[in-house]
């Protein structure tokens, strides 16, 4: 076979719109060609942010793993919301909720999405929180295997919350299992509130959440305020908001003066027995003095082995203001709205309402 004869060089004869063009033309034509690749870039960006279930920040997950059927439908948070100082706080103190529940399984959660999805941790901690076991598979690998625990689980979940086994809920095994943080986030905190768990979540959490849903083979969003926590009483239940609502949000100067006038208050009946209190939210977090207080207001002596007088453990703590509680029940007060919990986890706002309990009951005394 004949070899391909080598084509003589010929000199470069420039194009006619070539010849033309000055060397500014050709700075323009690069950039016009970058604004264009930008473009794309971009286009290419927001699609995909729209078409993807989960956080914003997954962005090394490619597009095509999160087609959408027809008429299907996703939500997502808007990225935004995630800088939301309440959001942020409410993903950490339920990440430590989680963590504290589980230590005895050895199991550490870092990440909402990422360690939720497959439902091992959801099993654990729901074991955990009830004391019985699920008939559920440990590990699973496959994704069938993983929805098909999910499933399981979730019906476990709703019916210790006391829901309807074909919804609407808020979660499902594909929300879930897509590592939506929405569907995560309302689940953990209905079993938190459900399970009364000691952990104070930020009040009134509201985030922005892209809805798409695939219409005529074409994506359509909106976008809508979702609320992940509400107000609440000790129950779990939403409640009005009172005096120490108002004050501690819109009049500091005055909430100042209550503390003073607490203070006032409890010294006067604990420095009979040479005691005497500075910071109201942190020296009745152990519920030492609250079950002291209640025994010098009413007049006897709180056995010492009804509480513990130097208490070491959050559970001994709580044991303290629990009995401190009954006490005040059997004085005929009515049941504190605080929770045990808030007071051992020293929420100012709890610690000020059961004071100020005692204080409009007792400011007459000697």
């Amino acid at each position: 076979m004949a070899s391909q004869r080598p084509k003589s060089p010929r000199p470069h004869t420039p194009r006619k719109d070539e010849s033309n063009e000055s060397f500014w033309d050709k700075i323009g034509t690069l950039g016009r060609k970058k604004k264009v690749k930008e473009v794309q870039e971009v286009q290419t960006e927001g699609k995909y942010a729209i078409d993807s279930p989960g956080s914003p920040y997954a962005v090394e997950v490619p597009p095509d793993d999160y087609n959408l059927d027809d008429n299907e439908e996703r939500s997502m948070i808007e990225p935004k919301s995630y800088e939301d100082p309440k959001l942020k706080k409410l993903i950490e103190i339920l990440i430590d909720w989680i963590n504290d529940e589980l230590a005895s399984e050895r199991i550490i959660v870092k990440h909402i999405e990422e360690d939720l999805y497959d439902g091992m941790v959801f099993h654990k901690l729901i074991e955990k929180l009830t004391g019985n076991p699920l008939d559920v598979q440990e590990v699973t690998q496959s994704e069938a295997g993983q929805k098909q625990k999910l499933r399981i689980v979730l019906n476990a979940a709703n019916h210790i919350l006391g829901l309807s086994r074909y919804g609407p809920h808020k979660w499902s095994v594909e929300s879930i299992h897509s590592k939506n943080i929405v569907a995560i986030l309302h689940l953990l905190v209905s079993l938190a509130r459900h399970f009364r768990a000691p952990i104070r979540m930020p009040e009134n959490c509201v985030i922005s959440v892209v809805i798409v849903q695939k219409r005529d083979g074409q994506l359509n969003h909106r976008i809508v305020n979702e609320e992940l926590t509400g107000t609440y009483d000790d129950l779990g239940l939403r409640c009005e908001r009172d005096a120490f609502d108002t004050l501690f949000d819109h009049a500091p100067d005055k909430l100042q003066v209550v503390k003073r006038s607490l203070i006032t208050f409890v010294n006067k009946q604990l420095n009979k027995i040479n005691l005497d209190v500075g910071e109201l939210e942190t020296e009745f977090s152990d519920g030492v003095y609250l079950c002291l207080l209640m025994g010098l207001l009413e007049g006897y002596f709180v056995p010492l082995h009804h509480f513990y007088l130097t208490p070491k453990t959050v559970e001994e703590k709580q044991h303290n203001v629990v009995q401190a509680f009954e006490l005040m029940m059997d004085a005929g007060l009515a049941k504190p709205k605080a929770r045990p919990e808030d007071i051992v986890n020293a929420d100012l706002k709890s610690t000020l309402r059961v004071l100020y309990n005692l204080f409009t009951r007792y400011k007459s005394a000697n």
